[in-house]
């Protein structure tokens, strides 16, 4: 039997190597990859990303699925996404500074808005929760609950199917370290309910391929009327 120890630098030795972190966060926008993909993502051969993957997988942090011929990967749950995010956020800012037009420009953009795993984080994420809590649709010490006006909000005028956040295992909301903003985004159902009826209303959208989320014209004003979050403070 392994000691809690033994399992927890397995772990470490899972997220020890720089392309399997590499991989680890860029599947962190919630989608699954294909090994291809993660290749060319993290600069390596794809023989090369494959043994990494199969290292993740056989440690946990992955799921596989298949669909016909093509395999794809994708982060086992949203714990092991919570777990990601809550690392980079303690590791702080790069010791590095980031230079580079490109460079610079995605890392603003990711500071904006991004997806943790299925839920919304950055200034984005960051301003929604505040504005939850200030109207007191969550309750933070309760445990970062959702009050019942934020199940009416959220079942109501957002248009959450209250059976998705019923039917899961995953606490209804959860608060999860933002790693830009220091400050507190919501997880658990309840956030990733709130991210995918943004996106179906198209107050959101995803820009490229990666993790960024742009707030569109209509989102702004829905976000200004139904949460009273000014423009200005998602830039």
């Amino acid at each position: 039997m392994r000691s809690g120890g033994a399992e927890l630098a397995a772990l470490a030795t899972l997220l020890a190597d720089r392309t399997r972190a590499d991989i680890c966060l860029a599947l962190l926008d919630g989608r699954a990859w294909t090994a291809g993909e993660l290749a060319r993502h993290t600069g390596v051969a794809a023989s090369t990303a494959t043994e990494h993957l199969n290292r993740l997988l056989a440690g946990g942090l992955l799921a596989e699925r298949r669909q016909g011929r093509h395999r794809y990967v994708q982060l086992a749950d949203s714990r092991v996404a919570e777990l990601l995010e809550a690392m980079v956020a303690y590791a702080g800012p790069p010791r590095t500074e980031v230079t580079g037009l490109k460079a610079v420009t995605v890392a603003a953009t990711l500071a904006r808005g991004r997806t943790c795993y299925d839920h919304l984080a950055g200034r984005l994420g960051v301003a929604i929760t505040d504005a939850l809590t200030a109207r007191e649709f969550l309750d933070p010490d309760a445990g970062f609950a959702l009050t019942g006006s934020g199940l009416a909000l959220l079942t109501g005028p957002l248009g959450v199917d209250p059976a998705a956040l019923r039917r899961t295992r995953r606490p209804v909301a959860k608060p999860c370290l933002d790693w830009t903003e220091r400050r507190t985004h919501l997880g658990g159902a309840a956030g990733a309910q709130v991210c995918r009826r943004l996106q179906e209303l198209e107050w959101v959208k995803r820009i490229g391929a990666g993790r960024a989320i742009a707030v569109t014209a209509k989102g702004e004003a829905g976000l200004r009327d139904l949460l009273g979050i000014e423009p200005d403070a998602l830039k």
